[in-house]
């Protein structure tokens, strides 16, 4: 009998230290974006672009301010990303658009990131048990989650858009 509540003990510990991982993730993904948005915001002069990362921002702000309560709530103390991450950031953000600041790049970009972002969520949440996983966190990756999907698709459609209307030119 001690042998199996040691055994469930432990299983629950795990499964708080996952909960705790796929927190941090969720921090770790709004915390990237906030700082793409932000280094890329400013090289943007597109009404269309520029309002949607406006938005997405919000939403990221959102989402991230929901894990830092989270966090504080359940004691777990989440990094943000390091000087050397967001250098290389913004770097490769300043080159990527000094080559090209078209719509359909910059959508391209942001498309890219957000589909690294879904990647490690996915991840993150399919490493969760259903039995033990805290319901509250799992909860907010999901909503990050699928708020990034929305996020995809709305780049997809600026690329697609600005595709057709390359091959397609209005007529003066």
């Amino acid at each position: 009998m001690c042998h199996t509540a040691s055994k469930v003990k432990e299983n629950i510990m795990e499964e708080i230290k996952k909960s705790e991982e796929v927190l941090a993730e969720v921090h770790r993904n709004c915390q990237l974006a906030l700082q793409s948005i932000s280094d890329i915001l400013p090289e943007v002069d597109d009404t269309a672009v520029k309002e949607e990362l406006l938005r997405q921002h919000e939403e990221y702000e959102r989402i991230g301010s929901k894990a830092a309560i989270l966090a504080k709530d359940k004691n777990v103390e989440l990094k943000n990303p390091g000087p050397i991450k967001k250098a290389m950031m913004w770097t490769s953000i300043k080159v990527n658009t000094m080559k090209d600041d078209s719509r359909a790049h910059i959508a391209e970009m942001m498309a890219q990131g957000t589909v690294m972002g879904i990647t490690a969520l996915k991840t993150s949440i399919g490493q969760m048990s259903e039995q033990y996983a805290d319901r509250e966190i799992k909860d907010l990756a999901e909503e990050l989650l699928h708020t990034e999907e929305g996020f995809e698709k709305n780049w997809k459609s600026l690329i697609a858009e600005t595709a057709y209307k390359t091959k397609h030119p209005r007529p003066f």
